[in-house]
């Protein structure tokens, strides 16, 4: 049997969440209070507290919230069976999720330099490409880890530049760049 979803309980955390991305635009995270929280957030702060035991509990949930966001996203690129075209498609779908709230990623990565937002980015790639690498037929002469966090480093690097830079390049330019990059025989 199919347990009810309490809407209410969806709609405070999905204002939660809202909130403490609103706050992260211009406060690190350390200097946000759950007073500040709950008063961006217009609850109570036993609203709050029956919902999370602290902001880091909040933070802990928002992340994990945000990794399957983007973990299904990622997903679409599972019919692609070229390495080359699986990187290029991965690039695409991960400037588009950013895209989607450009101005929230480069305000919290401004603010909060050891970015929440970039761990969130890095994991959820991370677990794409390995779960990639070990589909993949690789020739065994490099560990698929080695592979995977070559290629991880490479597409976060990469994200993180377009944000910096975006009115320097455009999506496009990102991924004529990893196009010529990337060579046809990767593996």
């Amino acid at each position: 049997m199919d347990e009810k979803i309490d809407l209410r309980i969806i709609k405070t955390r999905t204002n939660l969440y809202q909130t403490l991305e609103d706050l992260l635009k211009n406060s690190s995270f350390e200097d946000i209070k759950v007073s500040d929280i709950c008063s961006h957030a217009l609850i109570n702060r036993s609203t709050f507290y029956s919902h999370y035991n602290d902001k880091y509990e909040l933070l802990s949930d928002y992340i994990e919230s945000r990794k399957n966001m983007l973990a299904k996203e990622l997903e679409k690129n599972s019919s692609i069976k070229n390495t080359k075209e699986y990187y290029l498609e991965l690039i695409k779908l991960l400037l588009d999720y950013i895209d989607e709230k450009k101005e929230v990623f480069q305000k919290i990565m401004i603010n909060n330099k050891n970015s929440i937002i970039m761990d969130i980015i890095y994991d959820a790639v991370s677990k794409d490409v390995i779960k990639h690498i070990n589909s993949e037929t690789h020739n065994g002469k490099v560990p698929s880890e080695i592979i995977s966090n070559f290629y991880i480093g490479a597409v976060f690097n990469v994200c993180v530049e377009w944000l910096s830079y975006s009115s320097k390049y455009s999506k496009d330019d990102i991924i004529n760049y990893i196009d010529a990059l990337i060579p046809n025989d990767l593996l």
